[in-house]
C-alpha cells in the first residue's frame, strides 16, 4: 500500500486560498490515480477531484473554476490549489491513491490521515 501524507491545511476566510499536498511514499509514476475527497461533519465523503496518469483530470462541479488538481512525479507529490475558498469548503480533506482507479471505484484506495481545511464568513 502507498502512504500517503497531506500537509497544507489551515483556517481561512471567505475568498481566500489553500494549497493541500500530498507525498507518496513510492513513485508516484506507478500509480494510475490520485485524488482528493472530503468529508464534512455529518455528511458523507465527496470526491473533489483527481488526475490520472494519462493526464486526464477530474473535479467535482462545486469546485470547477475554483480548484486546481495537478501532481508531480518527480516529486512524488499530489497537489490542491484552492481558490475562493466558501464556508462549505470546510471539512477534513484526504488523498487517496488506486493502482487503476481511485475515483470512479474507491473501494481499493489507500488513504492519508486528512488535513483540515476550515473556511469562515
Amino acid at each position: 500500500a502507498v502512504q500517503l501524507v497531506e500537509s497544507g491545511g489551515g483556517s481561512v476566510q471567505t475568498g481566500g486560498s489553500l494549497k493541500l499536498s500530498c507525498a507518496a511514499s513510492e513513485n508516484t509514476a506507478k500509480t494510475n490515480c490520485m485524488g482528493w475527497f472530503r468529508q464534512a461533519p455529518g455528511s458523507e465523503r465527496e470526491g473533489v477531484g483527481a488526475v490520472f496518469a494519462g493526464g486526464h483530470k477530474y473535479l467535482a462541479n462545486s469546485v470547477k473554476g475554483r480548484f486546481t488538481i495537478s501532481r508531480d512525479n518527480y516529486k512524488n507529490t499530489l497537489y490542491l490549489l484552492m481558490n475562493n475558498l466558501k464556508p462549505e469548503d470546510s471539512g477534513m480533506y484526504y488523498c487517496a491513491a488506486g493502482s487503476h482507479d481511485c475515483w470512479f471505484d474507491t473501494h481499493s484506495n489507500d488513504w492519508g490521515q486528512g488535513t483540515q481545511v476550515t473556511v469562515s464568513s
